[in-house]
């Protein structure tokens, strides 16, 4: 118990902080970007941008969850802007912010039934022995189940900017700069200052 105490304490290390952002980089960047006459401008930016900072965690072996669904999502939007015209993509112009963090937030809490997607990043920075710890467990639950909640919050705001266009300011780029800026913090804050409690609670729990 001592041991395991130990490690843990050792690699108390925000839970794959870096790269988790650059796998958000390309939705908000679509998220920026997007509007009923720049979509297709903003879908080739994130394909850009989600090819180009997955790079060399593929060329290492590494393909995360969030990486590989941005490159799929954004290749098809813009497919879809070559392909169809206009009038066909009235739905896609109308709901893009709304579908992206959909997207996005569908995956994040689809993936705490199989494997929280933000382990993966973590397990670049935590030994092995500990991946099945409950502390590795409950941290990366939290951390998903929060960014999942995030963006679906997002999702919720675009589309009350739509049937609000009064308050589109704060509903398309107020709020949800509020709401990334407090996900970022609470990531980078939550693993430390739950495994220094949880480690408090297991040594005054008598073995």
């Amino acid at each position: 118990m001592e041991h395991q105490a130990a490690t843990e304490a050792a690699s108390q290390r925000t839970v794959g902080t870096s790269s988790v952002f650059y796998s958000f980089a390309p939705w908000i960047i679509f998220g920026v970007v997007a509007s009923p006459s720049t979509w297709e401008y903003a879908a080739l930016a994130a394909l850009v941008a989600a090819i180009g900072l997955s790079g060399r965690d593929f060329a290492s072996g590494r393909f995360y969850l969030l990486d590989m669904t941005g490159i799929a999502f954004f290749a098809v939007l813009a497919v879809l802007a070559l392909a169809l015209d206009r009038q066909q993509l009235y739905g896609v112009e109308e709901y893009a912010q709304v579908i992206s963090n959909g997207v996005v937030a569908l995956v994040a809490l689809a993936s705490l039934f199989f494997d929280p997607f933000t382990a993966q990043y973590a397990r670049q920075s935590t030994p092995p022995h500990l991946w099945h710890s409950p502390i590795f467990r409950h941290v990366n639950i939290v951390l998903t189940a929060t960014w999942g909640a995030v963006f679906a919050a997002m999702a919720l705001l675009s589309w009350l900017a739509l049937l609000v266009p009064s308050a589109a300011d704060w509903l398309d780029w107020v709020l949800p700069v509020v709401l990334l800026i407090w996900a970022i913090k609470f990531t980078q804050r939550y693993p430390g200052a739950y495994r220094t409690r949880a480690l408090a609670n297991q040594s005054v729990t008598p073995s």
